[in-house]
């Protein structure tokens, strides 16, 4: 009994430790269910921008690069086709 009797005084101090380290769980607890939403989100987020980025990899790797192409392709016609007019008027003058 007399090494129980030397326990005693320390009692409060380990009540007290233990209080401390109850509360630190309970933090620790909330921090991860927040930080658990964030992840959620970020996931979330990171899937939208994959399939984005699939969209435009079937844009590019289909027809739609093509696409632009035949813009190009319009917009040089479209140069021609003014040259040529303003030559014809130039001679038909």
């Amino acid at each position: 009994m007399g090494e129980l009797a030397l326990l005693i005084p320390l009692a409060p101090f380990l009540l007290v430790g233990f209080i401390f380290w109850t509360r630190h769980q309970q933090k620790m607890a909330q921090s991860q269910a927040v930080q658990s939403q964030v992840d959620e989100r970020q996931a979330a987020y990171t899937r939208e921008l994959e399939d984005r980025i699939r969209v435009l990899e079937r844009i590019v790797t289909d027809k739609g690069f093509d696409v632009a192409s035949q813009i190009e392709a319009l917009r040089d016609a479209r140069q021609i086709e003014a040259r040529l007019d303003a030559r014809e008027k130039e001679l038909g003058r």
